[in-house]
């Protein structure tokens, strides 16, 4: 069923917890929302700043071993844009390229805290993070579970890039009340433009059927072309978009 409208975040709210108030101020209106995440940005600068240059708001979310995040993520917050942490999680297959700083079932409880600290400790002004990778990490209870409760210690939110089918994200953040939402759909899994623009008419359907979409791409030249041709007409078919913090809000706790 569709969601009410309600009021959204306001931006810089004092005493309002982070996520509320780094949130991108978006006006409800009552249509289905779609909120695109764009993931692994900041190492390709030349596809991150036409990914920053689309009409908005978008959501953006760095790598936190990117250099010169500060100054990436100002630009694309002043771009009008809201902010995510990738944070890298280990992944289910042991040949997948495994970044610097991954948060891993093997490290210990104190490792652990002290890579999910320099990651968040990379840029401010975000509203929390989502999950590179993580196959792996996220379908470990005991390992996520101390990441969720940081998260919800530090007032910002959690969204489950849903990279594995038996992630324990969900039922964990709705056991803690820490604002949450999960990935709909993936826009590139499939780098082809045909299966882009079929993935677009996917989150289309899922926002109709349920009020909201929450889709995952990434700096890519055929996304990019992609959201270029589909972001201008979202509105005349009854769409908003909107940034994922707009959604988070309709399905926190209170």
């Amino acid at each position: 069923a569709r969601l009410s409208p309600v009021q959204p975040p306001k931006a810089e709210t004092a005493g309002e917890p982070a996520w509320r108030r780094h949130a991108v101020v978006s006006t409800p209106n009552g249509l289905p929302q779609i909120a695109i995440i764009i993931d692994d940005m900041g190492l390709d600068r030349r596809l991150g700043q036409a990914m920053a240059a689309l009409p908005g708001p978008l959501t953006l979310s760095f790598l936190p071993y990117a250099p010169e995040l500060p100054a990436q993520t100002r630009a694309a917050r002043a771009a009008g844009h809201e902010l995510l942490v990738h944070v890298p999680m280990e992944p289910d297959h042991p040949e997948a390229s495994v970044p610097a700083g991954v948060l891993s079932v093997d490290l210990s409880p104190a490792e652990a805290a002290r890579r999910l600290d320099w990651a968040l400790g990379r840029f401010d002004g975000f509203v929390g993070i989502n999950n590179h990778m993580g196959s792996r990490f996220t379908a470990d209870a005991g390992h996520l579970r101390p990441v969720l409760e940081e998260l919800k210690r530090r007032g910002l939110l959690f969204v489950d890039s849903r990279t594995s089918a038996r992630t324990v994200g969900p039922a964990i953040a709705h056991d803690l009340g820490l604002p949450f939402v999960g990935r709909d759909v993936f826009l590139d899994h499939d780098d082809d433009a045909a299966a882009i623009q079929a993935r677009l008419r996917e989150v289309e359907a899922v926002a109709r059927r349920q009020g909201y979409a929450v889709a995952i791409g990434h700096p890519r030249e055929r996304t990019l072309a992609a959201l270029k041709e589909w972001l201008p007409t979202a509105s005349a078919r009854g769409l908003v978009l909107v940034p994922v913090s707009a959604i988070v809000y309709r399905l926190a706790p209170v």
